[in-house]
């Protein structure tokens, strides 16, 4: 057997297992709540009728009114089909992970959870792969061959450049999807949240801020932020090379003094907040994720949360 026969035999075995894992999660965990947050939030328009007493006043065509000298009103029916797009980022950084997984596996792993619940709503999936450039674009189709295609995408597709551009992302997304979609933006955020040359300006609209906003009122906008505890503090393990993933800058850092490793949590401490604030200011649901705790708890969570607001 040749080696890209091997390689290709384990990549589907390693997509076989994650359809395994997560598919049943999908089919007995989230599919009611999957479906009573999602479903129904749009409505498609269907027709334009005469106005009859008791009818909503915002519901009048003016324009068919104005035209018949009679009042119309439009009438809609809830949206049966839903598009679910997931734009995933896959800089150089997403490679990392301390404990069990990587932050690119959490992301496919939870990409996948939502792909196979919207196959069991009948819903569309499709996909947005990005780092500092849109890398590739799978259009939306139903199906578990397709979501299965989806998922080899996410883990192994090589991705050309190494950093990281949410805007670029956001805007190619809004260009490419006509109708209404749920979208689901996952990344580690390790992006410039600062406004002008590093400077951080109090309640400036940064330009990931506005895109986001931008986004969320042509879509349903959902925030997935995926991170590895050793971005939030450093071990006590003497001197060590840090490199950035995104663009190979070092720094030597020595982790056994105290100072360091409380200024290096503060810093990170700091861009949690930062990412956090601006999601949240842009009105977006978000939900935060880490390789070294299971996701399903989260999932869950964010879920409730969401249907408790909805409803």
């Amino acid at each position: 057997m040749s080696l890209g026969a091997e390689q290709t035999r384990a990549i589907m075995e390693r997509v076989r297992h994650i359809e395994i894992r997560t598919a049943r999660l999908a089919r007995e965990t989230f599919a009611g709540q999957y479906h009573s947050v999602f479903k129904g939030r749009g409505m498609d328009f269907e027709e334009v009728r005469e106005y009859v007493p008791g009818d909503e006043v915002r519901a009048i065509d003016w324009n068919v009114t104005a035209r018949t000298g009679r009042p119309f009103v439009k009438k809609f029916r809830e949206e049966r089909e839903l598009t679910i797009v997931l734009l995933v980022d896959l800089s150089a950084s997403g490679h990392f992970g301390s404990v069990a997984q990587s932050k690119r596996e959490l992301a496919a792993e939870v990409a996948s959870v939502l792909a196979f619940a919207a196959v069991r709503n009948n819903d569309k999936v499709g996909l947005v792969l990005f780092s500092d450039e849109v890398e590739q674009y799978v259009p939306p189709r139903k199906g578990r061959s397709h979501v299965l295609r989806v998922v080899r995408e996410i883990l192994f597709f090589d991705a050309k450049r190494r950093g990281t551009d949410v805007v670029r992302a956001l805007e190619y997304a809004n260009h490419v999807l006509k109708r209404r979609a749920v979208v689901f933006l996952l990344s580690d955020f390790l992006v410039p949240l600062r406004a002008g040359a590093g400077e951080a300006v109090p309640g400036t609209m940064t330009p990931l801020r506005r895109t986001l906003e931008i986004t969320s009122r042509r879509h349903d906008l959902v925030g997935v932020v995926v991170s590895d505890p050793r971005e939030t503090e450093l071990p006590d393990v003497g001197r060590v090379l840090l490199e950035d993933a995104e663009t190979g800058e070092q720094l030597a850092v020595d982790t056994h003094d105290p100072g360091t490793r409380r200024r290096f949590a503060e810093a990170a401490a700091a861009r949690r907040a930062a990412v956090l604030s601006t999601l949240r200011g842009a009105g977006i649901d978000t939900l935060e994720l880490s390789t070294a705790l299971p996701y399903l708890s989260a999932l869950l969570r964010f879920f409730q949360r969401r249907a408790a607001r909805l409803g």
